[in-house]
């Protein structure tokens, strides 16, 4: 039901005199009856925003728009940012799911999707606190390699270590700039003149260890029953090793070639052989151990 024919019912069936205020118990009524998607405690929550009279009716035509608004916003989180523990959350083309893993594209895609407010408000906060000040200093390029090889060795490890379990969030491409930026914070600390950068650190380490105990909870006691596993909790760990290994020398050496340094050169090599027995264990480990992957929706 669109705007135009819902307003349309409204003022036929419940303000015939066109008042523009129905009671609240008739507007719910109808939305149970027409069947709506939406909770009664967003309704609540949408009916404490609009105009009321002094009768305690509420005006019907702001309160369809905010619905309106609200649906349609509430969809597109839902399908491309967070995970609502739906069962059409796995249907999204974005999230990483050891059924479909043959799909190369997820591998990297699903650091867009999100385990709910929580998790996009703690990446977001350590994006900011973190990438932005470390982008100006090092440069985007630097950044963005960093970034993209802890969300794919988030992945990767997740696929070879809990092989049943999905994958959301940003949190291995975020780990890695945490976990490089504050290793080289300890390294350099004596040389280091910004006065909050005690308070910083401890609030980095604050939000990055909520997070990392907040998803252990979700993959092994979910809140609510799910038909399959939870996102794991892997794709954090191996982040920060991402970020201690290849980001602390990507830190320390921004006034220098990385071509010309050797350590530099290991690490890469390191992070290719790591890539290699990723795909091959992709292709073959699933079928010759015989795991039970939940089927993909």
């Amino acid at each position: 039901m669109d705007r135009s024919s819902l307003f349309q019912l409204i003022q036929e069936q419940l303000d015939p005199e066109n008042t523009g205020f129905i009671a609240v118990e008739n507007f719910t009524s109808l939305v149970e009856d027409h069947e709506l998607q939406l909770d009664p405690s967003k309704l609540d929550m949408l009916l404490a925003l609009v105009q009321s009279n002094e009768d305690g009716q509420v005006c019907y035509q702001e309160l369809i728009e905010l619905i309106i608004v609200f649906m349609c916003y509430g969809i597109m989180l839902n399908k491309w940012v967070l995970q609502t523990y739906q069962p059409d959350f796995m249907k999204s083309p974005l999230v990483y799911h050891p059924g479909h893993r043959a799909q190369v594209w997820r591998f990297f895609s699903y650091m867009f999707m999100h385990v709910g407010l929580e998790q996009l408000g703690f990446n977001a906060l350590l994006q900011l606190m973190i990438g932005v000040p470390l982008e100006m200093v090092h440069g985007i390029l630097r950044i963005s390699l960093l970034y993209m090889a802890g969300v794919l060795a988030g992945s990767l490890t997740v696929s070879i270590t809990d092989m049943r379990a999905p994958v959301v969030g940003g949190s291995g491409g975020v780990y890695a700039l945490c976990s490089a930026h504050l290793a080289n914070v300890v390294m350099n600390w004596a040389g280091m003149r910004c006065p909050y950068k005690l308070l910083r650190m401890i609030l980095a380490l604050v939000c990055m260890s909520s997070e990392v105990g907040r998803a252990v909870w979700l993959r092994f006691s979910p809140p609510l029953p799910s038909s399959g596993p939870q996102p794991s909790f892997m794709a954090h760990l191996s982040g920060a090793v991402v970020g201690i290994s290849m980001g602390l020398l990507i830190l320390r050496s921004y006034e220098e070639s990385l071509q010309k340094q050797c350590t530099w050169w290991v690490i890469v090599f390191s992070f290719i052989t790591f890539l290699l027995f990723a795909i091959f264990w992709n292709i073959f480990a699933y079928e010759l151990l015989g795991v039970q992957i939940p089927p993909p929706p």
